[in-house]
């Protein structure tokens, strides 16, 4: 169970002062001495500034052994965590940051006391307690202070060989759901199957049917082209040829981001419970976000579709 790790870094998380170097701090007393401490970077944009988050957890076959193992990138999507001074508190926003750090100080307890993993994990995120909003339907949206080709740029790493990106997704009207749920498997433009072996962690980390968020081609392409996109879940697959899963914390109901006190905190859990099982199977081979052979066929028989990953060209 997770359960300390995620109301500590809650707490942690839900403070008008937090920031990365905190972030970093926390981890940090989960951490074995000589062990991986966070990097932290601070980027400013016309909108504020927000520090991202980035550590890489060792596997005892990952390549920063020099093994073989494959590499899983674990990503907190967000605008921010508070969206002071217009709300008070922590935003339903923060839940993606809010795994991803809760599951990161499992991985480093686990570590530290023997429990290591096959492959390298990577997780990143960034941290924003005053982040701004902007209009959305059928609720408010959380903005950013930095442009999301920023956020790929710092948290999309070239050694990923697979990703979850962890994002609220409560702001819509097509899965009415309260728990997590995933997305189809996106890889360099393609919506592919949903992984039928994600699909069986999910099922035995909740104990009941798992639920799949559906997706549609705008939402795996860039922001900044003018359609709709159901939220920033996917957008790291636009920074990437690596296939990319989304884990969505979903409501019953349509809940703005920017809304406070609308965090459930035993769905974040079971969220952070599914990672780690996830980045556990991950390493082992025992995961397989998509079917190799059958992505090979479809290009070959319908051609790339990576022109999808880009903004178009406008005169």
């Amino acid at each position: 169970m997770s359960w300390t790790h995620t109301i500590a870094a809650y707490d942690l998380l839900d403070d008008p002062s937090t920031s990365g170097a905190a972030v970093a701090a926390f981890l940090a007393g989960y951490t074995a001495d000589g062990g991986p401490r966070a990097e932290v970077e601070t980027v400013s944009g016309a909108k504020g500034a927000t520090d991202f988050v980035r550590i890489t957890i060792p596997g005892v076959r990952g390549r920063t052994a020099g093994g073989d193992a494959p590499t899983l990138g674990i990503l907190g999507r967000l605008g921010g965590l508070g969206a002071r001074p217009e709300q008070i508190g922590f935003v339903s926003d923060g839940d993606g940051a809010l795994t991803v750090i809760a599951a990161a100080a499992k991985l480093l307890d686990m570590a530290r006391r023997g429990d290591l993993l096959e492959g390298d994990v990577v997780i990143a995120t960034h941290v924003d307690p005053d982040a701004p909003t902007q209009p959305h339907d059928p609720v408010p949206f959380m903005d950013s202070a930095v442009d999301m080709a920023v956020a790929n740029e710092l948290e999309v790493r070239p050694e990923m060989d697979a990703i979850l990106s962890v994002d609220t997704t409560k702001g819509n009207r097509v899965l009415n759901h309260r728990g997590f749920a995933i997305t189809p498997t996106v890889k360099d433009g393609w919506i592919l199957r949903v992984s039928e072996s994600l699909l069986d962690v999910a099922s035995r980390t909740t104990g009941v049917a798992p639920a799949v968020l559906p997706i549609t081609t705008q939402d795996i392409t860039p922001y900044g082209n003018g359609v709709f996109h159901v939220n920033s879940i996917l957008q790291p697959a636009t920074a990437t040829d690596a296939p990319v899963v989304g884990v969505a914390i979903t409501t019953e109901t349509a809940v703005a981001g920017s809304a406070t006190g609308a965090t459930d905190l035993r769905v974040v859990e079971s969220a952070v419970r599914f990672v780690i099982e996830v980045a556990k199977d991950h390493g082992r081979g025992l995961v397989v976000f998509h079917d190799a052979p059958e992505f090979a066929s479809l290009v070959e028989q319908y051609g790339s579709m990576s022109r999808l990953r880009t903004l178009p060209m406008r005169s």
